[in-house]
């Protein structure tokens, strides 16, 4: 469907369902869990729709290649992923409804990262100088992906182990941090580029990991100059750096860094899958060596409603949906670029 069967939305206007003055059906009460999502304003209602848009066409892929490939897990979790917030319940601006918690789902992402800043951005903050570290190995095929991501885990518990041994025999300096895993598909060299990215406490402890992981790694499979570390000036920018997805949604096929390819972006499922399958079974995010301050866990009770709107999500109209007057509650319109990338550019094949 294209862009031009949509009316546009006019400027600054909240979800329109609270707007539309039509009256509400008597329904029988619902119970709803949680504190709701939020739909606030325009720009909140809006990303969120079009975060949904990209989960639900990405899992719809997904689940395909899962299923040739004999994943039953994966197929399952790109389904999951699907019906992630499709039916959901409407009620005093927010929506309340099941997440799938997948990593790989935009929808829960963007409410992770939400949730991991506010934990550990104090904690962050306090640290003297934290430093933001990459730790890499080269690049390698599909076929070697698992292979090298379990040794990848394995190398840097390895590292944790025998630095806690030494802080206990030798009064050594107290390794911890934060780290999460990413991998990069390089459609060009058709290989995958899994690293860690870690927020330390210190140039020391950046130095330390850098050093060690080049000696437990090897020359063979990683060097130097693949390291990288630097200060931190952007404690927000550099947690979403290590909170998010996990791999790229959309990669540029040339693999050109310095030019913008939002217009020819494209969405290479089968590599993603093959990240995903790679990841599974490893904690993708952990911090190590500190424990967070205890915070009081306020846990939502269930609220009963009786003024609410029933709402489904409608991959052709980029919407959620009335079911009783087929409004639409955001009104979002997708830019042409990610309508082509969405329905034109997604490989299938390339791995």
């Amino acid at each position: 469907m294209m862009l031009n069967d949509f009316s546009p939305r006019k400027k600054g206007q909240i979800y329109t369902l609270a707007q539309s003055g039509t009256k509400k059906v008597r329904k029988p009460a619902v119970t709803v869990l949680g504190r709701g999502s939020e739909m606030i304003d325009s720009e909140t209602a809006q990303k969120k729709a079009k975060q949904k848009m990209i989960a639900q066409t990405l899992s719809l892929n997904l689940a395909d290649i899962a299923a040739e490939k004999g994943k039953a897990y994966l197929v399952k979790q790109a389904w999951n992923t699907y019906f992630c917030m499709s039916n959901v319940t409407f009620a005093d601006g927010k929506m309340f409804g099941f997440y799938c918690k997948n990593r790989f789902c935009p929808v829960c992402s963007n409410i992770r990262k939400a949730e991991e800043i506010k934990k550990y951005r104090s904690t962050i903050e306090s640290w003297p100088e934290p430093y933001f570290v990459t730790l890499t190995v080269k690049a390698c095929k599909n076929r070697g992906l698992k292979v090298t991501v379990k040794a990848m885990f394995k190398a840097m518990r390895n590292i944790q182990d025998r630095q806690k041994k030494n802080e206990a025999r030798k009064g050594d300096f107290h390794l911890m941090g934060i780290r999460s895993l990413e991998c990069n598909f390089n459609p060009v060299k058709n290989t995958y580029n899994p690293h860690f990215h870690l927020i330390v406490p210190d140039k020391k402890t950046a130095e330390f990991l850098i050093n060690n992981w080049l000696q437990r790694v090897g020359k063979k499979h990683t060097n130097r100059d693949g390291q990288d570390m630097r200060e931190i000036k952007n404690t927000t920018r550099d947690l979403i750096e290590v909170i998010k997805y996990g791999f790229k949604i959309f990669t540029d096929p040339e693999m050109k860094k310095k030019t913008k390819a939002r217009n020819r972006a494209v969405i290479y499922a089968k590599a993603q899958m093959n990240i995903i399958d790679a990841f599974h079974g490893h904690r993708i995010f952990e911090r190590f060596g500190f424990n967070l301050p205890k915070q009081d866990q306020q846990t939502e009770p269930p609220q009963r409603l009786n003024e609410y709107e029933s709402l489904e999500y409608d991959l052709k109209r980029h919407d959620w949906v009335n079911v009783q007057t087929d409004e639409v509650l955001t009104e979002y319109l997708p830019d042409e670029n990610l309508v082509q990338i969405l329905g034109f550019q997604v490989d299938k094949e390339k791995e």
